[in-house]
């Protein structure tokens, strides 16, 4: 049997080193923050999205990176084996909307400790990896921060791309590869708030809204639609919708114009959404168009949408034309935000980009360049929208790893 090394404790680094130990492996992990799993705990709200219990193609028409790299490993360990493996390991599970799943109590703890007993038996060292060695042209081991060195027969970052710094995820990982040759696709933040042209947002702070429609346009076509819960930010727009739809911006988003619009009714077409405004507009006839919203929409969004709508908000209600009304229909039906840029690294839930794949065995997820280096999470060029998927492809390529243990 062989001696693994992994450098990052997160779920990767955790997954890999309990299937390492059931193959009969030697583990060492060696994690540079004060505890293992770390950013496990702000995963899902708190919560942790686990995975989604769905089958494997609708898993890989939500993972917005190289999709067809993950046929082999998903295979081997998919969504009903990390399931499973959790409920063995003692965290009963429940499925929501969407065929997410997380655990019964709510609480991401629960994971995150199911984890580290599935590692027991692993040594667990906390320090900073400087780099991988290597002798005769393969993987010798790693050299810590404070020069001591460990041997292993093979070495598996598991480090974590570059978001959530405080959780631990510096980057490190890309580091070590580029010292021994690999290439680095850039990352940059993805599952991750946008930043709106203007300070439309702003005047809504706070306001959180439900069962609504988001697209996003990418120089006016339609690149994301879905249904669900968004946020206006003092910067723009966050929440589960939005997070999905940053994952559809180029990587370069210079020399294209972004558009967030935003149907506020998406359960009435727009006939039936002019009855509705009729039937209101009608308790309060006599009254300035001032008031004309106040039951259509939450109190912050009304002056907002009376500045946008342009009617003199001194006019009678009963004098708002047709035209006034069909141009308030719009209004609700395509509510444009413009997108400046997407949020910042610090808070973006993963990173796109990473080791590029072309130089990775997508079977075993050991490097093609250097004989005993193996990767699996985030620290790879892959990525997917919110709803557990991300944290699949960590567990996924974690147990290819820990099983591609047997052929360096």
């Amino acid at each position: 049997m062989s001696h693994l090394l992994i450098v990052g404790g997160g779920a990767a680094g955790l997954m890999a080193a309990g299937t390492a130990l059931t193959l009969g492996h030697t583990v060492t992990v060696v994690e540079h923050s004060e505890m293992c799993g770390k950013k496990i705990l702000v995963t899902g709200k708190g919560r942790c999205n686990v995975t989604n219990d769905c089958d494997e193609n609708t898993f890989l028409a939500n993972v917005r990176t190289n999709p067809r790299f993950l046929y082999s490993c998903l295979r081997g360990f998919g969504t009903r084996d990390t399931i499973n493996l959790f409920e063995q390991l003692g965290v009963p599970l429940k499925t929501e909307r969407g065929r997410r799943v997380f655990p019964v109590s709510d609480k991401a703890e629960d994971i995150r400790q199911a984890l580290l007993r599935y590692a027991e038996g692993a040594r667990f060292l906390f320090a900073d990896v400087k780099r991988v060695t290597v002798q005769n042209g393969r993987v010798s081991g790693v050299q810590l921060a404070d020069k001591r060195c460990l041997q292993a027969d093979a070495v598996l970052i598991a480090t974590g791309g570059c978001s959530y710094p405080s959780t631990g995820s510096t980057g490190d990982g890309y580091r070590m590869a580029q010292q021994l040759g690999h290439t680095v696709v850039p990352p940059v933040p993805s599952l991750v708030s946008l930043v709106e042209k203007g300070g439309t947002c702003r005047k809504m702070m706070g306001l959180s809204l439900k069962n609504v429609e988001l697209q996003l346009l990418c120089d006016r076509k339609t690149v994301f639609a879905e249904q669900g819960e968004m946020l206006f930010t003092h910067f723009g727009i966050s929440g589960p919708l939005v997070l999905s739809a940053s994952t559809c911006l180029e990587r370069d988003m210079s020399g294209h114009c972004y558009t967030a619009s935003i149907d506020w009714k998406p359960a009435l077409d727009e006939a039936a959404l002019d009855g509705r405004i009729l039937r209101d507009f009608s308790l309060i006839a006599n009254r300035e168009t001032a008031h004309a919203l106040d039951k259509l929409l939450p109190h912050s969004a009304v002056p907002v949408f009376l500045q946008r709508w342009g009617t003199d908000p001194a006019t009678p209600v009963n004098q708002i034309t047709r035209q006034q009304r069909m141009a308030l229909v719009q209004l609700f039906k395509h509510f444009e935000v413009e997108i400046a840029d997407r949020g910042d690294l610090e808070h973006a839930v993963i990173t796109s980009g990473g080791i590029d794949l072309r130089q990775v065995n997508p079977k075993t997820m050991e490097s093609k360049l250097v004989p005993g280096l193996l990767f699996a999470g985030e620290v790879l060029d892959l990525d997917a929208v919110t709803g557990g998927y991300n944290l699949q492809i960590a567990f996924s390529t974690a147990v290819a790893a820990a099983n591609g243990v047997e052929w360096v």
